[in-house]
């Protein structure tokens, strides 16, 4: 004798892709609402990040990884790079944002762009 096998109805996985596809267009919907705010502190944040690493680095002569315990809570997905060459620390918020700052004796840590 045969067992009968339930399968599950088309009209329950059609209603729970519903569901889904709502939920996707709700998350793209609210981040397309919030995306020029999100993007200016992202902005603000790699900024600060990157001016932090530069003077830890640069000017206290600290290593680079310890310039982390520097930064303000709530910044632990910025990402620290560094160009011992070009005296300059890169900070990193992807994938919204990313700022350079450089060191010149006599002047400090500046943005690239005030160079």
């Amino acid at each position: 004798m045969k067992q009968a096998v339930n399968l599950p109805s088309s009209r329950g996985n059609s209603r729970w892709r519903r569901v889904f596809y709502f939920l996707a267009l709700a998350a793209m919907a609210a981040l397309a609402w919030f995306w020029t705010p999100l993007t200016g502190r992202a902005e603000a944040g790699a900024a600060y990040a990157a001016r932090v690493g530069c003077s830890c680095r640069f000017v206290a002569g600290r290593p680079l990884d310890q310039c982390r315990d520097d930064f303000l809570p709530g910044m632990g997905l910025v990402i620290l790079s560094e160009d011992a060459q070009e005296k300059s620390v890169t900070a990193r918020l992807l994938p919204l944002a990313s700022e350079t700052v450089r060191f010149r004796e006599g002047r400090g840590c500046a943005f690239a762009a005030q160079d």
